[in-house]
């Protein structure tokens, strides 16, 4: 059987187009490899977003209440001799029971918010955020007390 000029010229075509097919598809392969790389690190970055965002509202927490303990002690010192001793009292022990639950509010939502994709960045050890907001919490105790029975005469 002889072999037509026309037929040996398909079956470059076809071989080229073999070759041109195959490099194709590693080249989809390298491309499909970059892309999930790329989504895996835009997921991980999402990670350390939310986990810095887990500590901006701990910090938030935080300054809220210390900001109410010294609002408490203020409304003590500043109020004396101004409103009636029941109200000044009542005033300072809202303010710094506020802050007692402020302070456990910030441990809460940082130890039991939903856990993100593994993140590269670091979280703050529960174990601190406890002793800490312990200590906090210790701090306001003392406040109320001092409110409470530190009986300033009006």
């Amino acid at each position: 059987m002889a072999v037509t000029p026309k037929l040996v010229q398909s079956a470059d075509k076809l071989k080229e187009s073999a070759v041109d097919i195959k490099d194709s598809a590693a080249k989809t392969e390298i491309s499909t490899a970059r892309i999930e790389g790329s989504a895996d690190r835009r997921t991980e970055l999402a990670a350390d977003r939310t986990v810095f965002a887990a500590e901006r509202t701990y910090a938030a927490w935080v300054r809220t209440g210390l900001m109410a303990i010294a609002s408490g002690v203020g409304a003590k010192a500043l109020l004396t001799g101004v409103l009636p001793q029941w109200l000044i009292l009542a005033t300072g022990s809202v303010l710094i029971l506020f802050s007692a639950f402020c302070f456990g509010a910030a441990v809460w939502r940082n130890l039991y918010d939903a856990a993100p994709p593994v993140p590269s960045a670091k979280r703050l050890h529960p174990g601190l955020l406890i002793v800490v907001n312990g200590f906090l919490v210790l701090v306001a105790i003392a406040a109320l007390v001092g409110i409470l029975f530190d009986r300033v005469s009006p």
